[in-house]
């Protein structure tokens, strides 16, 4: 049954793709109605699953932290193309979507996921265990990015509404990609230790870890569905955003509802891998991937979307509002007294799961 439900696997993550792209080629610069809308919109939803997948492929091939990158990065590609795409046709309304988008992606990432991993954990094990070496540094890189391309365009001088200088754009984004290289040379090499699960004292060996790597042709093989899974999904994306931006404007909804949007989808896989390594009692491998993830979207996103700021029409916005600003400050604070002792019981679990549903509420009703 194993076998054949892993034939079936393979089965769909490889036609998928291809569906999506070919939605996208007969779809394309045509006027869509409601049903091929439809079609489309689960063409870019199991490409985004058929993605992750083959990020998962390949990245069970280079081993772990690796892999975490791998599909960090992969997430953090799609999420940037979604943005692009939207803010490109977008017009006036589309300068914060970006900045919608990142904020969501670090809400989702370190209260939602980081939240039901611990939850899931320590209802099977009491106590969820992990390090806070390196659960604590990767920390640290969130909020000095988040801060630094989210805070502090609402504090600057250099131009109003929440909107960097040049210059300053220039250095957010430099800044960005030199802490993301940084992070991930320590999560790789230096200190690679700090990252890899630990291991308890009589714990279960668990099949799934030490399964055999793929081969070359199947990692090839996944590399190549993967790039047409990517590709799929930003063209896609871009046929459905009238369609999303239609539906929150026509609701009354704020634009950032937008940004939750395009952030959840983006984060739906990486948040069920998440929750399979807690249910095998592996933390820090859950935590990798949040604030991996976290630390990819805005580390590469923000250098990506300045860089496409350049041709994209309209201002860029990045300054959060001061009710995002108390729930990402609340959000560090907790964040960090979760991490710090290296241990976490059912109550972190729930008050991150907690900090993320008050996100929710006030994107829908700030």
């Amino acid at each position: 049954m194993k076998t054949g439900t892993n034939a079936l696997s393979a089965r769909w993550t490889s036609w998928v793709p291809v569906a999506a792209a070919l939605a996208l080629v007969v779809g394309w610069g045509r006027h869509l109605p409601g049903f091929a809308v439809t079609v489309v919109g689960l063409c870019l939803v199991g490409a985004v699953l058929a993605a992750v997948h083959h990020a998962e492929v390949v990245a069970h091939r280079v081993g772990e932290p690796f892999g975490s990158i791998v599909l960090a990065v992969a997430v953090t590609v799609i999420e940037v193309g979604l943005i692009v795409t939207l803010m490109a046709g977008g017009g006036g309304k589309a300068s914060t979507y970006a900045r919608d988008t990142v904020f969501a992606a670090v809400m989702i990432t370190c209260n939602g996921i980081v939240g039901l991993s611990l939850l899931v954990t320590a209802l099977r094990k009491r106590i969820a265990v992990f390090h806070a070496e390196g659960s604590g540094g990767a920390l640290a890189t969130v909020c000095t990015l988040a801060t630094m391309t989210l805070v502090l365009p609402s504090f600057t001088t250099g131009r109003p509404g929440g909107e960097f200088t040049t210059a300053q754009l220039v250095f957010a984004a430099i800044a960005s990609l030199c802490l993301y290289a940084i992070f991930i040379a320590v999560q790789t090499v230096r200190h690679r230790d700090y990252f890899l699960p630990v291991e308890r004292e009589g714990r279960r060996s668990d099949p799934d870890e030490h399964a055999p790597p793929p081969g070359v042709r199947q990692t090839w093989w996944s590399v190549a569905l993967l790039f047409v899974a990517l590709v799929a999904v930003v063209g896609d994306a871009k046929l459905v955003s009238p369609t999303i931006e239609g539906g929150v404007e026509s609701a009354g909804l704020p634009n950032s509802v937008v940004g939750l949007v395009i952030a959840l989808m983006v984060l739906m896989p990486e948040t069920l891998a998440a929750v399979r390594a807690a249910r095998r009692d592996r933390m820090q491998t859950s935590l990798n991937l949040a604030y991996g993830s976290a630390i990819a979207s805005i580390g590469l996103t923000v250098p990506a979307i300045a860089l496409a700021s350049v041709w994209l029409p309209g201002a860029l916005i990045l300054g959060i509002n001061p009710t995002h600003l108390v729930l990402l400050t609340l959000t560090a604070v907790v964040s960090a007294l979760t991490v710090v002792p290296g241990r976490a019981t059912l109550l972190q679990g729930f008050v991150h799961l907690v900090l993320f549903a008050a996100f929710v509420l006030l994107s829908f009703s700030p």
